[in-house]
């Protein structure tokens, strides 16, 4: 089968920066891939025309056409074109693309499938922030999802919410999100190389003698994250345990409500002095790096208000990291509450610092969580499993 990909981000540097959307589109790439499909990604709003090859993938850069009031038309009815262009040649049976600002609202292919997969939406994620959406972007959203054949969703909240906040009653088939255990396989339960070459023991059976008490926090620094409550949460946890270390790896974003140009500027506002001292922020660091940060991590936490199916939860649980994240909506769909991690609403603070210290203190319920996220990981959100269940959805498309 040959399958396309229609996406305003792809994580390669002839693309430029990527976040989720581009993550999650590559490893369902690589899955299908494997499967036996060609896959071709249309990377759309790029500097330049252009093809070529990444790992077996076919990338297509396609610049937006730019005309006073109508760009967002012609590129619409350009990208139109190149699908039918495809589809008439037989390079792709199907094309799949996000809902995020609903690129297929005004491309209505002669002959190939349009699938839509929610991995949310602008109005979706306005709604969890409980700020405004932009008219526009709110009417090509739901536009797209009127004028698609098929529909997915990363989880079942997300699709549920989705329905209500455009008024829809759409059936979506649940997939989520997928990694590549294969690169998420050293995990805590092997040995990791350092960069002066030497090895480095990381193994769950040390859990318990880990004097290290790092908290780790990797992604982007944004309000809807709740990075402006992790500041509270940490407070409270050092003035129980002035050794605890937090480590915020990921980008610095400009935040949205209140206007300022900086995230981590507003947190350093909210840390206690004796927190503060026990900070660390990496900023951005190559994807290896993380990795690595993940693996000498003593437990990862995710406080946050607003996803679909966060990626980075699942790759701390197939590197076997104890989490604990916040127990809304999505949450329950990643997470197992006591099995697998701990789920605590982030708001609650002293609650989310009291379970941050337990589980920093109980080496055995770290290694026992560990390995039930891995396993967790390896039966649900495999590339090898999402591929699968996506080439069925497909397949139900094609007449």
């Amino acid at each position: 089968m040959k399958i396309a990909f229609l996406t305003p981000e792809y994580p390669h540097p002839k693309t430029g920066s990527s976040g989720g959307i581009g993550t999650s589109i590559k490893n369902l790439a690589m899955g299908l891939l494997a499967e036996g499909c060609s896959v071709r990604v249309l990377v759309y709003a790029q500097k330049e025309e252009s093809v070529f090859y990444d790992n077996g993938i076919c990338i297509q850069q396609i610049r937006n056409v730019k005309f006073k009031g109508l760009s967002w038309y012609l590129t619409r009815k350009k990208l139109e074109n190149i699908i039918n262009t495809l589809d008439r040649d037989k390079e792709i049976d199907l094309i799949e693309a996000p809902d995020w600002t609903g690129i297929t609202s005004f491309i209505s292919p002669k002959k190939c499938p349009v699938v839509i997969r929610l991995n949310g939406s602008d109005t979706y994620f306005c709604h969890l922030d409980n700020r405004p959406v932009k008219w526009v972007n709110r009417f090509h959203e739901k536009r797209a999802l009127n004028n698609a054949d098929g529909l997915l969703s990363v989880s079942q909240f997300t699709a549920d919410s989705t329905n209500e906040v455009f008024g829809l009653k759409k059936k979506f088939t649940i997939i989520p999100n997928c990694i590549d255990m294969n690169v998420f396989s050293n995990g805590n339960s092997s040995k990791s190389t350092n960069s002066n070459g030497n090895s480095n023991d990381n193994s769950n059976k040390d859990r318990g003698h880990n004097n290290d008490n790092t908290i780790l926090y990797f992604g982007s620094l944004i309000r809807k994250k709740g990075l402006l409550e992790l500041p509270l949460i940490f407070n409270a946890v050092v003035a129980k345990k002035p050794e605890a270390k937090l480590i915020l790896v990921g980008k610095d974003v400009p935040d949205i409500i209140s206007g300022h140009s900086s995230t981590w500027q507003m947190m350093q506002g909210l840390f206690s002095p004796a927190a503060l001292l026990n900070v660390t922020y990496l900023g951005a660091v190559p994807y290896d790096e993380i990795k690595n940060q993940i693996n000498t991590a003593t437990v990862c936490v995710f406080p946050t208000f607003a996803e679909a199916l966060p990626v980075s939860w699942i790759e701390a649980m197939a590197l076997e990291q104890p989490i604990i994240a916040s127990n809304i909506g999505w949450a329950p769909e990643v997470i197992d509450d006591g099995v697998n991690g701990f789920l605590v609403h982030p708001k609650d603070h002293l609650h989310y610092a009291a379970t941050i210290i337990h589980l920093m203190e109980n080496g055995d319920l770290q290694k026992e969580f560990g390995l039930a996220a891995k396993k967790k990981v390896s039966e649900k959100f495999s590339i090898q499993k999402v591929a699968q269940q996506s080439l069925v959805f497909y397949q139900s498309l094609i007449h």
